[in-house]
């Protein structure tokens, strides 16, 4: 069967090659974004404590709750892969205002000067529509031409089991699929259930669309708008946001203003770095 996954069904979301391998450790520098594996609990680091019990940190999530949690090794996942936490040696190198410093790449990944890209896998990544595309190009461009990985996009999924069957995947043709709105209940969650491939991964954020999956204080908002049931989600955040009623130029300002992955919600940080994985382990 497809094995679909989101953050609403399991803390621990590395695949198993991963999860097999030792756990790198990280410095837990401040702002670092992580998920701690047994709750789920997705935050940036505010702090590391020495106490009886052993080191601590603090995380807060994107609603402003802190929560502490003890440094054990294997107990969190960054990008979607489990790390081990250790108290940072020295202060964090700073870089340029939402960047991340010189020799790495927007997702974060160690920057290779002069590599040439990969000749294309014959696994595939696909998304639901354009703006996925586009964000997920701007901050894993370098990684997928490097990896060989190409991402397309569907203009939704309804159709994504007749999709699936078209591609034909197999273990050296491996699919991703990214879906919106992954939550138990959705629909989009039922027709991912309805995908069964052992050689196809479908994963989802909870946002009932990407533009939601950049942070709010990236694009200069205190918060996403609510928009009313049955109103299209995308006009009513630019009618609610007092912008010109024009999605297209909205998407531009709002891919604009994202320089890295840290212009990125954690529930979307994961989820691609996890495709990411799946489509070129192996291969």
């Amino acid at each position: 069967m497809a094995r679909m996954r989101s953050r609403q069904y399991g803390p621990d979301l590395t695949p198993p090659w991963k999860r097999r391998q030792p756990a790198p450790e990280v410095p837990a520098e401040p702002d670092l974004v992580v998920e701690e594996v047994t709750t789920g609990f997705c935050g940036a680091v505010i702090r590391c404590e020495k106490t009886a019990q052993g080191p601590t940190v603090t995380l807060e999530d994107r609603f402003g709750k802190h929560r502490v949690f003890p440094m054990e090794p294997r107990g969190f996942l960054l990008e979607g892969r489990v790390v081990t936490l250790v108290r940072p040696t020295a202060p964090p190198p700073q870089g340029p205002a939402g960047g991340v410093g010189p020799g790495r790449t927007a997702s974060g990944s160690i920057a290779v000067p002069g590599a040439r890209a990969r000749v294309a896998r014959a696994g595939r990544i696909f998304v639901e529509g354009r703006h996925d595309a586009e964000l997920v190009e701007r901050v894993w461009g370098d990684d997928l031409r490097i990896e060989g990985v190409v991402v397309e996009y569907l203009e939704g999924i309804d159709d994504l089991p007749s999709i699936v069957r078209s591609f034909s995947p197999g273990p050296d043709a491996r699919l991703g699929v990214l879906v919106d709105h992954l939550v138990p209940g959705s629909k989009e969650s039922r027709i991912a259930a309805s995908v069964t491939d052992e050689n196809v991964l479908v994963v989802g954020h909870p946002y009932i669309d990407v533009w939601e999956a950049v942070k709010p204080s990236a694009v200069g908002i205190p918060a996403w708008p609510h928009v009313p049931r049955g109103e299209d989600w995308k006009t009513g955040v630019c009618r609610a946001l007092r912008w010109p009623d024009n999605t297209g130029a909205a998407w531009q300002r709002i891919l604009g203003s994202v320089r890295s992955y840290k212009d990125l919600e954690p529930e979307l940080l994961g989820r691609v770095e996890e495709l990411i994985d799946f489509v070129t382990v192996g291969v």
